[in-house]
C-alpha cells in the first residue's frame, strides 16, 4: 500500500511500482464533503544504479526497482563501515538511501564469537605506520583459544604481534613474533587472550592473519596421590607443565617434567613417573634413609644389594638401624667401614639387632643386603649430621643435636683444647 489519506491535507506526490495502481474509496452515512481531484502520468519504472560490492564483502540482493532493498556483510575478520541495507529510493531520479559501506580490518577490538579471525590493519593490503592496536578474544569460562598464523610479514625486529594467555599487558606471553616466519600454532589456557600488534614509522607489509577456534579446557588426568613423591604445579589444563619429586631414599623412574597436551582426549605428553627404592646405589647426600627395595611393600625375590654412602672427607658415618624387619634366617646386613668388602666389618645384622647404633671412621660405608629367605621383609637405615666429640675430662663419647653441630663443635675446638671434635653422619 502506496498510502491511506483523510481530511484536508493533501498528499504527498506518490510512485507506483507496477503497471497498475488501485484506488479504493470509501464514505460513511453521515458528514459529504467535495471529495478529492487526482491526475496521474505514466513514467518509467527505472532502477537503481547496482550498488558496489565492497572489497572483501558480499552483497545479497539482485533487484534495484524503488523499494527494492540490498545487504552487505563482510568476510571474516572485516568490519562493515556504514549501513548493512539500502533501500532503493523513489523520485524521478532513482538513488540509494545510504551508499554502500566497506568492509575494513580494524585496528583492535575484542571478538566473543567461539571461531574467528584477526587481521593486521588494511590486510592484504600493507598496514599503516605508527600502530598500536590490541583485540581480545573473550570466550566463555572454561574455554581457551587455539590460534594458527594463516599469513605472516612484517619488518623484522621493528612490527611485531605479542599472544599473551589472559586480558592484561602482564598476562604471560605466549609468544612474540617478528619478520617473514609463519608462527607456529598457539593454545591458551585462559578464556581470555590477548593479541596486540606494534608497527614503527619505517617499513610497511601487508601484515598478518590469524584465525582461532575455541576448545574446551579439559584437564589432563590428576596425577595425584603420587606414591613415595610430591607434584609441583600450578594445573593440569592444555600447555601446562607438572614436576614429580621423591622423597628422600627414592628414585625416580620415567620422566620428571610433564605437560598437558593439547588433543581431542587431554592427557600427559608421557607416562606418569615412579618413585621406586632401588636395589643399591652411591649416596652423597649429608643425611637420608636406606630402605629395602621395594619399600614400604616387602622386598620379594632373592636378591643381594649394594649401598656406598659417602660423605665429605674428614667427616664419619653414624646409622641407626631404626626398621629392622627382616626374616630371622637368611636375611642380614653387612656394614662395611670403608668402601670396599676388604675394609673393616662394622657388624652384621639380622631382625634381633633394630635399633642398633654404628659408627664409621671413614668417610665412607658401605652396607649389603642379602636375601634369600622364602618370605619377605622390610628395613630402613638412618643416616644424618651430627657432631661427635671424645671428653677428655669425661672419658666420653660426646654428641651435638645436628642443628647446630657446626658452631658448638668450632666453638669447643677453640675454647676447649682438652675436647677432640670429630664430625660424623647419623
Amino acid at each position: 500500500m502506496l498510502g491511506s489519506f483523510s481530511g484536508t491535507t493533501v498528499p504527498a506526490l506518490l510512485n507506483s511500482t507496477s503497471n497498475q495502481l488501485y484506488l479504493h474509496f470509501y464514505s460513511d452515512i453521515s458528514v459529504s464533503a467535495a471529495g478529492f481531484h487526482l491526475e496521474y502520468k505514466t513514467v518509467g519504472l527505472s532502477s537503481c544504479p547496482e550498488p558496489a560490492v565492497p572489497s572483501n564483502g558480499v552483497k545479497t540482493g539482485e533487484r534495484y526497482l524503488v523499494n527494492d532493498v540490498v545487504s552487505f556483510q563482510c568476510e571474516p575478520g572485516y568490519a562493515l563501515q556504514g549501513h548493512a541495507h539500502i533501500s532503493c529510493m523513489p523520485g524521478t531520479v532513482r538513488r540509494w538511501n545510504y551508499p554502500p559501506p566497506l568492509c575494513i580490518a580494524q585496528c583492535g577490538g575484542t571478538v566473543e564469537e567461539m571461531e574467528g579471525v584477526i587481521l593486521s590493519p588494511g590486510f592484504p593490503g600493507n598496514y599503516p605506520s605508527n600502530m598500536d592496536c590490541s583485540w581480545k578474544i573473550a570466550l566463555p569460562v572454561g574455554f581457551g583459544a587455539h590460534i594458527q598464523f594463516l599469513n605472516f610479514s612484517t619488518e623484522p625486529n621493528h612490527d611485531y604481534i605479542e599472544i599473551r594467555n589472559g586480558p592484561y599487558e602482564t598476562s604471560r606471553m605466549m609468544g612474540r613474533f617478528s619478520g617473514n616466519e609463519l608462527p607456529s600454532s598457539l593454545l591458551s589456557t585462559s578464556h581470555e587472550t590477548t593479541v596486540y600488534f606494534h608497527s614503527d614509522h619505517s617499513q610497511n607489509r601487508p601484515g598478518f592473519k590469524l584465525e582461532y577456534q575455541a576448545y574446551e579446557l579439559q584437564e589432563c588426568p590428576d596425577p595425584e596421590p603420587f606414591a613415595n613423591g610430591i607434584v609441583r604445579g600450578a594445573g593440569y589444563n592444555v600447555g601446562q607443565s607438572v614436576t614429580f619429586e621423591c622423597l628422600p631414599g627414592y628414585q625416580l623412574t620415567g620422566h620428571p617434567v610433564l605437560t598437558c597436551q593439547h588433543g581431542t582426549n587431554r592427557n600427559w605428553d608421557h607416562p606418569l613417573p615412579k618413585c621406586e627404592v632401588p636395589c643399591g646405589g652411591n649416596i652423597t647426600s649429608s643425611n637420608g634413609t636406606v630402605y629395602s627395595p621395594g619399600f614400604p611393600s616387602p622386598y620379594s625375590s632373592s636378591q643381594d644389594c649394594v649401598w656406598l654412602i659417602t660423605v665429605p672427607i674428614g667427616h664419619g658415618v653414624r646409622l641407626n638401624l631404626s626398621l629392622l624387619q627382616t626374616e630371622p634366617s637368611g636375611d642380614f646386613i653387612t656394614i662395611w667401614d670403608g668402601p670396599q668388602q676388604t675394609a673393616p666389618r662394622l657388624g652384621v645384622f639380622t631382625r634381633s639387632m633394630a635399633k642398633k647404633t654404628v659408627h664409621s671412621s671413614s668417610n665412607q660405608v658401605l652396607l649389603k643386603f642379602h636375601h634369600d629367605a622364602a618370605t619377605g621383609g622390610i628395613f630402613a637405615i638412618a643416616f644424618s649430621d651430627h657432631c661427635r666429640y671424645f671428653n677428655q675430662k669425661s672419658g666420653k663419647l660426646d654428641f651435638i643435636p645436628s642443628s647446630t653441630w657446626g658452631q658448638l663443635c668450632e666453638t669447643l675446638h677453640r675454647s676447649l683444647p682438652h675436647l677432640r671434635p670429630q664430625f660424623l653422619h647419623l
